[in-house]
């Protein structure tokens, strides 16, 4: 019988966030170490600077609004950065 291993992962700690420019920094790192594949050879990768825009603006018209709310669902925020829509 194979042996499962269902005790979880440990999750690496980061230093606390501040700031949105920190938040930015932390997801932009976050997705190169979470998505190598996007990463290409030259260190350029279209589809983390696609995450990178999208972020940036709905954080622009979060600070603008002067909103805690949130303005799409969730699960639907970075929808256009991978779909292209």
């Amino acid at each position: 019988m194979p042996h499962l291993n269902l005790l979880p992962r440990p999750i690496a700690m980061s230093p606390p966030i501040h700031t949105y420019t920190e938040l930015q920094q932390q997801i932009h790192d976050d997705l190169r170490i979470q998505h190598p594949d996007w990463v290409q050879s030259n260190g350029k990768s279209p589809m983390c600077d696609s995450y990178d825009a999208c972020l940036t603006e709905m954080l622009g018209t979060l600070t603008r609004r002067g909103s805690n709310g949130s303005i799409v669902p969730p699960h639907r925020a970075l929808e256009p950065a991978v779909t292209g829509s």
